[in-house]
């Protein structure tokens, strides 16, 4: 059986990748993570393979080892530029490594966009070196993390994060005009599109996923409808947006203690403007979607039912 390594499989969206392409049974996966975990393997049911993401050569050897065919990314964090630009190396001198599929995950980022958002750089520069590698690779595009707004009521290994629309006390705070559509994909559709796409043939450089579209005024619609419950609606302007400032909702204070609101503020207002911008209203000429029928998305009405129904 041809063997999947996953980069940051032990939790968050690369747990719900690795949970797919096991439920699969068309792959081997195994975890790379910093450190080896018996523990943490027996409950995942993979098993986790140490290895030192400061040395391209050391990942070589361990991708080698393990006779892993493709490398998937889903490092995350302030410290993972670094890491998976060495993995991205690591992958292309393994002898056995052919394909790679990097830590993108949202949107097709700009250049624009990377002068406000350092993470976008960060993506631009992984796809950059990739065209230097003789990899074949693809960059999944899936929008925004649908698991957010259902979290922790509906399952997922995400944590909860309210942005715009605050379900839990039935608050928003729309960018613009809130008129703009917005892909959402829970990370579980994410995980089952990606076992699908690993058994294809040949790869697109960009890879679409669609959960669900809808805009964001429409998405306060359906909360309403299905809390039936009035919610409390502020409107932020562009040009707030752009002095990195949003309407505080009110659950975020309680993440100001690990995510300063002033920096929290700063990549919500960001968020918000790629938004507005149309960045997340994906209009592919072919998306997974459309090869893999068979798979079913959740949509933003199931999880708000899910989590809220009155």
């Amino acid at each position: 059986m041809p063997v999947v390594a996953v980069a940051g499989g032990t939790g968050k969206l690369g747990r719900a990748i690795v949970d797919a392409i096991k439920a699969a049974s068309k792959f081997e996966v195994v975890v790379l993570a910093r450190q080896a975990d018996d523990e943490k393997a027996n409950e995942i049911g993979a098993r986790i393979v140490a290895v030192d993401y400061n040395s391209p050569d050391a990942i070589a050897t361990v991708l080698e080892e393990n006779h892993v065919e493709i490398a998937i990314s889903a490092l995350g964090g302030l410290e993972s530029r670094d890491q998976e630009l060495n993995l991205i190396g690591g992958a292309d001198k393994s002898s056995v490594t052919k394909r790679y599929i990097p830590s993108v995950w949202g949107i097709r980022y700009t250049e624009e966009f990377a002068l406000s958002f350092p993470p976008a750089a960060s993506k631009l520069r992984y796809l950059e070196t990739l065209e230097s590698t003789s990899l074949e690779w693809t960059a999944v595009l899936n929008g925004y993390f649908l698991d957010y707004f259902g979290a922790p009521k509906v399952k997922t290994y995400m944590p909860p994060m309210a942005v715009v629309v605050d379900l839990a006390n039935n608050f928003a705070a729309i960018p613009g005009s809130g008129d703009v559509p917005v892909t959402f994909t829970h990370t579980f559709d994410v995980g089952a599109f990606v076992a699908a796409l690993l058994t294809k043939e040949k790869w697109d450089k960009e890879s679409y996923i669609i959960g669900d579209k809808v805009t964001l005024n429409e998405f306060v619609r359906i909360a309403e409808e299905v809390k039936k419950v009035k919610f409390t609606i502020e409107h932020d302007s562009i040009n707030k947006l752009k002095t990195s400032q949003i309407t505080e909702l009110p659950s975020h204070p309680q993440f100001y203690g690990f995510f300063p609101k002033q920096m929290l503020q700063g990549m919500f207002s960001t968020f918000e403007l790629m938004v507005d911008s149309g960045a997340f209203d994906f209009k592919p000429t072919r998306s997974l979607n459309d090869q893999f029928p068979e798979i079913k998305t959740m949509t933003v009405r199931e999880i708000i039912t899910k989590a809220y129904r009155a």
